[in-house]
């Protein structure tokens, strides 16, 4: 397995187009003046293996039995991640607005599970899916993400371990200078 500097992970998310500024609404509702689009890095097959194989090398320690992340960013480097550690990779995906495990998944008794996300803001996907998986019977070893944009704020009660951090200015709807000025906002999530 091998590592990545977060330059070195930044430079890929520029390269492919991926690094984004504007006006955006995230996951967790805030407005921000910047997103990053992990789908447009991890199309690509060679990056979302190197990427995987370093978030491996990093969390190797914690040996996970499963690799679980939330549907939808975070399946594609959960499943890289699961293959650099030789683990099997299950996710986790909403129902009548809940996260939950889905065909066929499942969890046994005590399994040491790793949940594993694309970009951790307020760290709220990646603690529904930790509740997901301790509700499935699965003890969380740990959580990692490709970028960590929390500002060390994500709150988890797990060891954590990302890529690389970023942060851009991030705003409470009622609050975003953006709005205020009349700029549209976009949504580019994956969660509507």
């Amino acid at each position: 397995m091998t590592s990545l500097s977060s330059d070195r992970v930044l430079d890929i998310f520029r390269r492919v187009g991926a690094l984004l500024e504007g006006h955006f609404r995230l996951s967790s509702g805030l407005h921000s003046t910047g997103y990053l689009q992990c789908a447009l890095v991890l199309q690509h097959p060679r990056e979302a293996e190197a990427l995987g194989a370093a978030l491996g090398a990093l969390t190797t320690s914690v040996s996970p039995d499963v690799v679980m992340s939330p549907a939808l960013g975070g399946i594609v480097i959960g499943h890289e991640v699961a293959r650099a550690l030789g683990v099997r990779a299950v996710f986790a995906e909403r129902q009548d607005g809940a996260l939950t495990l889905r065909r066929g998944f499942a969890l046994a008794p005590g399994e040491r599970v790793l949940v594993v996300e694309d970009v951790v803001t307020t760290g709220g996907s990646t603690r529904e899916t930790i509740e997901v998986a301790i509700a499935s019977g699965g003890t969380v070893v740990g959580a990692a993400s490709i970028i960590d944009r929390s500002g060390g704020n994500q709150g988890l009660s797990v060891p954590y371990y990302s890529l690389a951090q970023l942060m851009f200015p991030t705003y409470q709807p009622d609050a975003c200078p953006l709005c205020a000025a009349g700029v549209p906002v976009v949504k580019p999530g994956s969660r509507a």
